[in-house]
């Protein structure tokens, strides 16, 4: 049979998986094929999960919360290790802006539906303000430039992650105000409809363990990956190895102590009415995957 991988490049496992030959080496022992669908818009995944166009796709943290409130049947697979410097909020170095709370009232740019709203989200939560009512979110603008809207003073803050963020950094232009670490897990995560997961268990098992190589050819080869990044996505080759090399390229199965770090995300999210409804994140939770993508994960590395 022939498995179908959703691919984005806000996800850089699944990125670099579809440009290497380690999903057919791991799928062939099987009998299974697989391909990939290609898409831009990451928190579409759960939509594409439900309507049967992909089997498994991976975004970061927000988006299967999201999928789930939506009532989209789905199963965590497996996750990235924390990514503490995927990502940053950052603010004018030389602004008005000194802490979370200085943002009240003002605009922040980000990726709504992202792991980016977990963070501004759970951010201004510990400051006692609302996502929803003391700041404006608003998404990236089509051909926008938020680091010139950031300079001119006419956000109060962005959120930026991988090469963008190494570009603006460099600048020395912009200062951390919140990173991400420091906040939520950020962790890349993996999932796939239910009816998949639990009746293939084994394909499952052999595309994690697909990913973990893609994962370590990436970590072992970061010249060669951020070549192949500012070829096809644009920046430098420069801020592409810096983003790269701040990100961990290590698996591990969807634990319990997994899902309660997404708990706490959907509870914010209801809280603040980015959901509008209560999700019990532990019906996604399959403790039967956790034994076959770990030994697969071992395996692989």
């Amino acid at each position: 049979m022939t498995v179908t991988i959703g691919v984005h490049s806000s996800n850089p496992s699944l990125y670099y998986l579809s440009r290497l030959d380690f999903l057919a080496e791991e799928l062939a022992p099987l009998g299974e094929s697989g391909v990939f669908h290609h898409y831009t818009d990451g928190t579409r995944t759960g939509a594409l999960l439900a309507e049967g166009t992909i089997d498994l796709g991976g975004t970061g943290s927000t988006p299967p919360v999201t999928a789930q409130a939506a009532g989209h049947d789905l199963v965590y697979t497996a996750v990235s290790a924390p990514r503490p410097d995927h990502g940053a909020l950052l603010v004018l170095a030389n602004g008005p802006v000194t802490g979370v709370t200085g943002l009240k009232g003002g605009t922040v740019v980000l990726g709504i539906g992202s792991w980016q709203t977990h963070l501004l989200a759970k951010a201004l939560h510990a400051e006692g303000l609302s996502y929803a009512e003391d700041v404006r979110p608003v998404r990236p603008a089509a051909g926008s430039d938020p680091a010139a809207q950031l300079r001119a003073g006419e956000i109060a803050g962005w959120i930026a992650q991988g090469a963008e963020l190494a570009a603006a950094l460099r600048t020395g232009d912009f200062r951390v105000l919140v990173r991400t670490g420091d906040v939520i897990t950020d962790r890349s995560v993996f999932f796939a409809r239910r009816d998949f997961a639990e009746g293939r268990p084994e394909v499952v098992a052999a595309i994690t363990a697909a990913l973990a190589r893609a994962d370590a050819w990436v970590a072992a080869n970061p010249a060669g990956a951020a070549a192949i990044a500012a070829a096809d996505l644009g920046g430098s080759a420069e801020d592409w190895q810096a983003a790269l090399t701040a990100l961990p390229w290590r698996l591990e199965p969807a634990t319990a102590s997994f899902v309660a770090e997404q708990q706490e995300a959907a509870d914010i999210f209801h809280g603040v009415g980015f959901i509008d409804r209560t999700i019990t994140v532990a019906d996604a939770h399959l403790p039967a995957l956790e034994a076959p993508v770990a030994a697969a994960l071992a395996k692989a590395v």
